[in-house]
């Protein structure tokens, strides 16, 4: 199986993540967003969306995050994606609970116009109230986060990591890179750490802190406060 994708993009992360630990085989073929190299015409005859991961198996080609999560968690016979059709339900509405709620305002509202000039609005106005009002979405999210999905539980769906941690952590670490400081919510912090220490980890994450964190480690941003 062939995997397009690049070592800086969040919902490329997750995916090197499940494969490191399922022990699942990947051909890894790198495309440089940097270069712009997803938009180019190539690349759109992959994905015409020109985003990655996209992921070949033989013939059948997949696109998006999460239906890669659950694709390949499902061939491996992972735990991850729980059989029990209760279960696999939950991992599924924690994933989209991450992708439609968290990450729409957290990544698009606080993180990307602060760091990716594409996202940045050219009026310093309407980048202040995007700004307003990314945060203060965002906070609403860590709040349901941090006192309901994660109150009693060691992760988002219960007491085992699931592809749901491996997708939502990626998405929150994010915000290391404008330094976001997530303290305020303690459970969200101390999940973060529990899927920072599991061996899959540095290795799925090195080339995000060193080439998307780390350029920005003395650059000034607005926090969630």
């Amino acid at each position: 199986m062939k995997l397009y994708y690049h070592p800086v993009s969040t919902t490329s992360r997750p995916v090197l993540m499940l494969a490191d630990e399922a022990g699942i085989t990947l051909e890894l073929e790198v495309v440089d967003l940097f270069s712009g190299a997803h938009l180019k015409p190539e690349f759109a005859a992959i994905n015409p969306s020109r985003q990655v991961p996209v992921l070949e198996d033989g013939d059948f080609r997949l696109s998006e995050s999460s239906a890669i999560l659950k694709y390949l968690a499902e061939k491996a016979g992972s735990p991850t994606y729980p059989k029990d059709l209760q279960a696999r339900a939950r991992v599924n509405e924690r994933m989209d609970w991450f992708n439609t709620g968290l990450y729409r305002d957290l990544g698009y509202g606080v993180i990307y116009p602060q760091c990716l000039p594409t996202y940045k609005r050219p009026d310093e106005r309407v980048q202040a109230a995007t700004l307003a009002w990314g945060r203060e979405k965002s906070r609403a999210w860590l709040q349901i986060l941090d006192a309901h999905l994660l109150a009693d539980h060691a992760f988002v769906c219960g007491s085992e990591v699931t592809i749901a941690d491996y997708f939502g952590a990626a998405l929150l670490t994010l915000g290391e890179v404008v330094h976001l400081d997530y303290t305020p919510w303690p459970n969200v912090e101390r999940w973060l750490g529990a899927i920072k220490a599991r061996p899959s980890w540095a290795k799925a994450n090195a080339g995000f802190y060193a080439h998307f964190v780390a350029p920005y480690k003395d650059a000034q941003f607005e926090g969630l406060r």
